[in-house]
């Protein structure tokens, strides 16, 4: 049971400013190499939207640890970047020269200095995060895979039946839950950690039994990819990134007496940031209604691919307009107009209660398995 003294949101959305920090640990002999592919990636990033400044630091200490800082207006811009193919190929020369790397990215909450917003930015919300958040000491992931039509079966069945990781992978790191889903071809593998998430990824890839999982769907897999390269695997994990955009707890939620479902958006080309906005707003406008059945949702968003992890108190097609993130006047017809209707398969129109159940029916993901660590 997991009891919240105070609701938990964590969101990309709440307008603050955006510093990245990039831990870089670099090979023996490749500090001109790397230098030059900072200075393409520089160039490059520079002309992003949303993207203010980066600096280049080496330690002092250890001339082989480096560090990249790059602020950003506020967490969106910087993610539709990072989750783009043209980051992922100019960011290749990069890898080639370091042996270790490691990526955080945190709200500015207080600064000393003379900053001051534009009044266009000013507008759009650019500033510091507004109070500190509440978080929970767990982290969210989530990757995102298509597999080759009529292997769906094939591949469900391999997904399910694999032997679980130990779930201590440090004294300060544990993994706490495993949820897989399915939808049509595309597989969804949301995790959540205690700790250190980076620790966690890199304790479940050496296992064997989940090594071996790996090795059997590969055949299946729609994008190729060879574990032993590590370039193939790196290229292959970091396009099924999904990263977790926003989250949402109310408080006193009782895991035991809760479901999870994962649904389904796919949205319209360009719309996929806006419409994982949209879903964090009515999650957080329906957080007081006593009628919502939803305890607690996390929001996965890649370019146009969106997933909204919920636990769920009661049947879901008991309040299908809370369920499906539609809370409140006309935001079921914005929500229409923001899904792929064609990649996803069901009526445009949300217009009535057995439209949005239908809905509903159709971005409900299947469910493969659920496992929470010992």
């Amino acid at each position: 049971m997991t009891i919240l003294s105070e609701r938990v949101s964590q969101s990309a959305f709440d307008g603050s400013r955006l510093r990245v920090v990039l831990l870089l640990d670099l090979q023996d002999g490749a500090q001109q190499r790397f230098l030059t592919a900072y200075e393409h990636l520089r160039n490059q990033v520079a002309s992003v939207p949303g993207h203010i400044s980066d600096q280049l630091c080496q330690s002092i200490e250890n001339p082989s640890q480096w560090l990249i800082t790059s602020e950003w207006e506020s967490a969106p811009p910087f993610l539709a970047w990072v989750n783009s193919e043209e980051h992922v190929e100019t960011v290749r020369p990069l890898h080639d020269c370091v042996r270790d790397t490691r990526s955080l990215r945190f709200s500015v909450l207080r600064e000393t200095g003379n900053f001051q917003a534009t009044a266009d930015q000013a507008m759009r919300g650019v500033g510091l995060q507004s109070a500190p958040r509440v978080g929970d000491g767990v982290v969210r992931h989530a990757i995102t895979f298509t597999v080759k039509p009529g292997s769906e079966p094939v591949v469900a069945d391999i997904l399910a039946s694999y032997e679980s990781p130990a779930a201590q992978v440090d004294s300060t790191t544990r993994l706490r839950r495993t949820s897989l889903f399915m939808h049509g071809n595309r597989v969804v593998r949301a995790i959540e950690v205690e700790g250190d998430l980076l620790a966690a990824l890199r304790h479940v890839a050496r296992q064997p039994e989940v090594r071996a999982v790996e090795e059997a769907i590969n055949p299946y897999l729609e994008q190729d990819r060879d574990l032993d390269d590590p370039d193939s695997a790196r290229v292959f994990f970091t396009r099924a990134a999904l990263p977790a955009v926003h989250h949402l707890a109310t408080a006193g939620g009782d895991s035991s007496k809760v479901k999870r479902h994962a649904l389904y958006y796919p949205a319209k080309p360009g719309c996929g940031m806006t419409l994982a906005r949209l879903l964090a707003q009515q999650d957080e406008s329906a957080a007081d209604d006593p009628s919502a059945p939803i305890d607690s949702s996390t929001i996965f968003q890649r370019d146009d691919v969106v997933v909204r992890l919920i636990d769920a108190s009661g049947p879901l097609d008991v309040e299908p307009l809370l369920a499906i993130g539609a809370h409140g006047p006309r935001k079921a017809a914005v929500l229409a107009r923001l899904i792929d209707h064609d990649a996803f398969g069901a009526d445009g129109s949300l217009a009535d209660e057995k439209q949005m159940s239908r809905f509903l029916a159709s971005a409900d993901m299947r469910l493969i398995t659920d496992r929470w660590a010992p």
